[in-house]
């Protein structure tokens, strides 16, 4: 079970270190030579800096951003909180949640809920067997439970680390479903599944597993760029080794119809990674990193401040250990 534990020690890092952040975020599959023109270091030394990033955990993948709505998958989450319960009981549930076909991302949860767990499913019906499956075994544990639908999700650029960077580059990733689904076979399933989570796979590598020329993968890569089922290949960079934390912030709105210019005021700030819209009893799901509760505050006044008139009340969480972070869960390939 991989657990990223947001009270380790910090690592002090360069600018030049943060620099590489950056640009291996916004592209992890370009080479060394690349990065070393951008940030003005050799490629040998871009390499040995990269190496030490990873040996110290501040990376954790280069991973695929991938379109699931493309695919036909819906996104949701699941909030539990525990009664009547125990450390060892606890630890099941959880296990039982990380090894499901259909999570990609499991947390404990520090604020209301005890637990947040989310799901990519194509097929509700089968996906609500799956939940009742889970009530049947662990409902006596379960005081209540909720979900959310996140129909809409906007993603940025981790920017927060540069002190001057281009904004251009915090132009969002959009998961967005309009029920425009691409069709692709299954040498391209497996290609996503190769790469979801070892976005620098070289494409040799690749090749191999086919049997097939460099070039033919490179195509399929390609294809799955323009039709928009890959967004872009990023870095999964463990804040908390920075000291940064998560926080999530559900917002629930007065007047809805100003939900669009709370997102353009709030995508803004660079300290932003994802905007989700949700059907729920809330509205806005927004992810900062942040340093600590007064800094996430002072950004939640500030959107206060910036609609007095349009939000009714807000609620913050954070994510004391994350158990699964998988971009790309098993039931997608099957």
């Amino acid at each position: 079970m991989n657990k990223f534990n947001l009270y380790k020690i910090m690592v002090k890092i360069d600018v030049k270190d943060k620099k590489i952040l950056y640009h291996l975020d916004l592209d992890s599959r370009q080479s060394f030579l690349e990065i070393g023109k951008k940030v003005g270091l050799s490629k040998n030394v871009v390499h040995y800096r990269v190496k030490r990033l990873e040996k110290e955990g501040i990376i954790k993948k280069y991973y695929t951003a991938i379109n699931f709505h493309k695919l036909g998958y819906t996104n949701l989450a699941f909030y539990i909180n525990y009664q009547y319960y125990t450390p060892v009981i606890e630890q099941e549930i959880i296990k039982y949640f990380v090894n499901n076909e259909y999570s990609w991302w499991i947390a404990n949860v520090q604020g209301k809920y005890d637990l947040m767990a989310l799901f990519l499913v194509r097929d509700l019906n089968d996906f609500f067997l799956f939940w009742k499956d889970t009530l049947k075994r662990y409902r006596y544990y379960f005081q209540d439970s909720s979900i959310a639908f996140f129909p809409h999700t906007y993603q940025y650029h981790t920017s927060f680390l540069m002190e001057k960077y281009q904004h251009t580059d915090r132009e969002k990733f959009e998961y967005h479903d309009k029920k425009e689904h691409t069709q692709i076979d299954a040498i391209d399933l497996q290609i996503l599944h190769l790469i979801a989570l070892n976005a620098r796979l070289p494409l040799t590598e690749i090749a191999q597993v086919f049997n097939v020329s460099s070039t033919m993968i490179h195509k399929r890569i390609k294809k799955l760029i323009k039709c928009g089922v890959i967004l872009g290949f990023r870095i999964h960079i463990n804040f908390s080794k920075l000291g940064y934390q998560l926080f999530n912030v559900h917002i629930s709105l007065k007047q809805y119809d100003k939900i669009k210019n709370i997102i353009n005021y709030v995508k803004t700030n660079p300290h932003l990674i994802y905007i989700n819209e949700v059907v729920n009893h809330y509205d806005l799901d927004l992810n900062y990193y942040q340093k600590s509760f007064n800094d996430m505050h002072s950004i939640i006044r500030e959107i206060y401040n910036t609609f007095p008139n349009d939000i009714k009340n807000h609620m913050t969480l954070t994510f004391p250990q994350i158990f699964k972070s998988n971009y790309l869960p098993g039931k997608l390939i099957k």
